[in-house]
C-alpha cells in the first residue's frame, strides 16, 4: 500500500474537514463572481505528485460555468512555431473566472528540459522571460497562485506502480512515467533552478509536502481560501500547517524540505 493512502490524521478528521473547506471555497468563488475577479492557480509537481486528486477536491462543488481546469496536451506543429506563451494566453481567466492550470508554461523548465523537448537556449529564454510575463499578468489584475507539489522518490515509485496495476487509473498513465524514476536527479535539478529563478514577490511559489495525499489536499485548500477569500471567509479557516505547506525560500533546496 502506498503510504499516501495513510494519513497523519484520522479519516474522520479528513472527512469532516473536507466538506467544511469545500464550503469555504464555494463562498470564496461567490466573492470572485460578485467582484468579477480573475483567478489563476498553477499546479506543478513531479509525475504522481497528486495534482489531479487535489484539483478534483477543489473543484467538486464549484460553479461549472465559473471554473475551468486547463490541462494542455503537447504542442502541435503550428504551436511549436509560435511565441512559447501564446497557446496559454487564450486560457487565461476573464472577470469572474477561476482557472486552474494542471501543468502550465512551466513544462519548459521541467519535462522539456529533462527530456530534451526544447533547446538549452529556449529553456534559458523561458527562465528569463517568465517573471516578466507573470508580472504583466498580475499587473493586468489576475490573481496568480503558484503551487509546487513535492513527493519523495519512494512514494512516487509506489504511486506509479499502482497506476499500472489499477485499471481505474490507467488513464493517468503517460509514456513519460517510465522516465520519472531513472531521471529523478535531473528532475530535481530542473525543479531547483525553476523555483530559484521564478519565485518573485508578485508571483511567489508555495511548496507542498505531498507524500500524505489527504494532508496535502486540505492544506492546499486552506492556502487558496486564505489567499483568495475576503477576511470574513478566510478567518473561518485555519492557516495551512507549515510542516506541510510553506512559502518557497532558497534554504528549502538544502534543508530537506524539498525531496532531493
Amino acid at each position: 500500500m502506498s503510504k499516501s493512502d495513510k494519513s497523519d490524521k484520522s479519516d474522520e478528521s479528513y472527512d469532516e474537514a473536507l466538506p467544511r473547506l469545500q464550503l469555504a471555497l464555494v463562498k470564496t468563488q461567490q466573492q470572485i463572481l460578485a467582484k468579477g475577479e480573475k483567478v489563476l492557480v498553477i499546479f506543478e509537481g513531479r509525475d504522481a505528485a497528486g495534482k489531479d486528486g487535489t484539483i478534483q477536491r477543489i473543484t467538486e462543488h464549484l460553479s461549472v460555468r465559473g471554473t475551468r481546469v486547463v490541462a494542455l496536451s503537447k504542442p502541435s506543429d503550428v504551436e511549436r512555431t509560435q511565441w512559447y506563451f501564446q497557446r496559454y494566453v487564450s486560457h487565461l481567466p476573464a472577470g469572474g473566472q477561476f482557472v486552474i492550470f494542471n501543468r502550465s508554461w512551466y513544462n519548459r523548465a521541467g519535462v522539456e528540459r529533462v527530456m530534451g523537448f526544447s533547446t538549452p537556449a529556449e529553456q534559458e529564454d523561458f527562465l528569463r522571460e517568465v517573471p516578466l510575463f507573470e508580472q504583466m499578468l498580475v499587473a493586468s489584475g489576475i490573481r496568480l497562485v503558484k503551487i509546487w507539489l513535492d513527493v519523495s522518490k519512494d512514494e512516487q515509485a509506489a504511486r506509479l506502480a499502482e497506476r499500472k496495476n489499477d485499471p481505474l487509473k490507467v488513464l493517468k498513465s503517460s509514456p513519460l512515467d517510465e522516465f520519472a524514476q531513472p531521471r529523478w536527479t535531473d528532475y530535481s535539478a530542473a525543479r531547483d533552478e525553476m523555483l530559484r529563478r521564478t519565485d518573485t514577490a508578485f508571483a511567489p511559489w508555495v511548496c507542498v509536502r505531498a507524500d500524505q495525499k489527504k494532508a496535502a489536499r486540505l492544506n492546499v485548500m486552506r492556502h487558496l481560501i486564505q489567499t483568495l477569500a475576503d477576511r470574513g471567509v478566510a478567518r473561518t479557516v485555519e492557516a495551512p500547517e507549515p510542516e506541510v505547506l510553506y512559502p518557497f525560500e532558497i534554504s528549502a533546496l538544502t534543508d530537506g524540505r524539498l525531496c532531493p
